[in-house]
This record gives structure tokens, sequence and C-alpha cells, in this order.
């Protein structure tokens, strides 16, 4: 969706690009993308934490279980699409864990399959230890993969190095603080906050002018 509207109003993309790289002036600011040999100018850079490990800082680490189910969650009145959270004083944590489900109604898994997300904030390395709460809620799972990553937020000064950096995903899996996120990085790029309000009144007028 990204690329199609960027068409639209004239930006370049090319995708999956291998081992890109930020090339910087003499200055310190970057100024283009390099990859096979090739570089895309720009005047700003924005990216996520791996294309620059040198301007952020460790965080914190999320530890996620992904689970492949024949049914909805036990108790959610068969629904497709399931948020949970389990708070950390509940579990007795430092931080609380999230249970998301979604569906083959989602088109995200082949028909009658259900996929379920258990995450939280890591505080050992046991993920199937830690993730237990909430992989306990599920019922019978086929197959469950575990995984462990690293959380990273940016210490650069943008407006020194022209370089825009997101935050890693965090354990949340309903993506409010990924939406803050961006909100946030919008203004930092742009220096006015993004108006994402509408007026039904005149979009309606629009309709009727159209028909």
């Amino acid at each position: 969706a990204f690329a199609r509207l960027s068409a639209v109003y004239g930006g370049t993309y090319m995708l999956n690009k291998p081992e890109c790289k930020v090339e910087f002036d003499e200055s310190g600011k970057a100024f283009g993308v390099t990859s096979e040999g090739e570089t895309a100018k720009c005047k700003k850079v924005v990216c996520d934490p791996s294309y620059l490990p040198d301007k952020v800082k460790k965080v914190g680490r999320v530890a996620r279980a992904i689970c492949i189910m024949k049914h909805p969650i036990p108790d959610t009145k068969d629904s497709h699409s399931v948020q949970i959270i389990l708070p950390k004083k509940q579990l007795k944590r430092k931080s609380d864990m999230y249970v998301f489900c979604c569906s083959y109604a989602h088109n995200v898994a082949p028909k009658g399959k259900f996929v379920a997300f258990v995450s939280t904030e890591a505080e050992t390395d046991k993920p199937e230890i830690e993730l237990k709460p909430g992989i306990d809620l599920l019922g019978p799972v086929e197959e469950t993969f575990f995984d462990m990553y690293d959380r990273f937020e940016p210490v650069n000064a943008a407006e020194e190095d022209n370089c825009f950096l997101t935050t890693s995903y965090d354990a949340t899996t309903h993506f409010e603080t990924t939406v803050k996120d961006v909100l946030a990085l919008y203004s930092k790029i742009t220096g006015k906050e993004l108006d994402l309000s509408v007026d039904l009144n005149a979009a309606s007028a629009g309709e009727n002018d159209a028909a």
C-alpha cells in the first residue's frame, strides 16, 4: 500500500534490496542509501534500528511464541480475532503478557487454522517457561515456535544526521505503541502534527457530487 501510494506521488521504491548501507557526507549527514552498487539519493533516511546499529541502544528483550491451532481460544465465544492482556501483578512479573489470535477468516492461515501470538518483555532466557501462562489459555496447540529478540531505541540527533529511526517492536500485540511511534516520527520529520480527522459532511457532499 505504501509503495503504491508513494508511486502515485512521484516516489521511487526498490523492494527486497540486499545489504543496504546508509551514506554520510563529511559533516555526518545522511544523503543516500546504497545497495548493489547503486545509490538512491535523499534528504532524510527513515529506517528501523537494524540499519544503523551505532545510532541505537538496547533497552530490553522480547520473548514471543507463535502457535498454530485448529480452534479459537477457549471461552472467547469462538471469536476469530481476540486480544488478551494478562496483568503483571496477576503473573507476579515486571511486565504484562499479551495474547493475540487471528484465523483463516483474515486470510493469514489455511482453512480451519488459527494463529496465536503470546509475548512479553523477557526476564529470562527461557521463553517456553516465561510464556506458559499465556500459552495455557490457548487449549490444544499443533505447533509452537519460540523466539527472542533484542529491543532498541534511537539515541541519535536527527537534526544533525538526517536519520529518523523507529523503535523496535515491543511485546504488545495491539500496535498502540507502534502507532504512537509512527505519529511521533511524522511530527519530527515534518515539524507538524498528523491530522487524521475526516470531515464526514464534506466527504458525503463529495460523493453526492460524483454521483
